[in-house]
């Protein structure tokens, strides 16, 4: 059985609004004014390239069957969560400390990858109590 192919989108906050990107596929871009704007703008464009190409021009990891994946920056993750998580509840769900989550959200520094992953796995953690929630 042949597995999906994985299309890792770029999520990125800039001044003014979402930009997305492709990763590993050149001239898929999007944007919007929100995430969710830029995650349908980059949806659009990929079916655009399908549309417009011929067979012979369209990427091989657009051919077939594929997943879309959205990877955010650590700013840009932070900034867009903030109205569902305070840094409060991002320091109980990772450890990591208020002041310190809000110089990442902010851009004024960089998590190392051993912050990085306490943010993607208590994230990750609360995603998957959630998930096993019945009500």
């Amino acid at each position: 059985m042949k597995s999906k192919k994985i299309i890792t989108i770029i999520l990125e906050k800039t001044p003014d609004h979402y930009s997305a990107f492709a990763r590993d596929i050149e001239g898929i871009y999007g944007a919007g004014d929100t995430a969710t704007e830029a995650k349908q703008s980059i949806v659009e464009a990929i079916e655009l390239v399908k549309e417009l190409n011929s067979e012979e021009n369209i990427p091989e990891e657009l051919k077939g069957e594929y997943e879309i994946k959205y990877q955010f920056d650590s700013a840009s993750l932070l900034s867009y969560y903030q109205g569902i998580f305070t840094n409060a509840a991002i320091e109980r769900l990772t450890g990591i400390n208020q002041r310190q989550i809000q110089r990442y959200a902010s851009g004024e520094s960089k998590p190392r990858p051993e912050q990085k992953a306490k943010i993607k796995n208590g994230l990750h953690k609360l995603g998957k109590e959630l998930s096993e929630l019945e009500l």
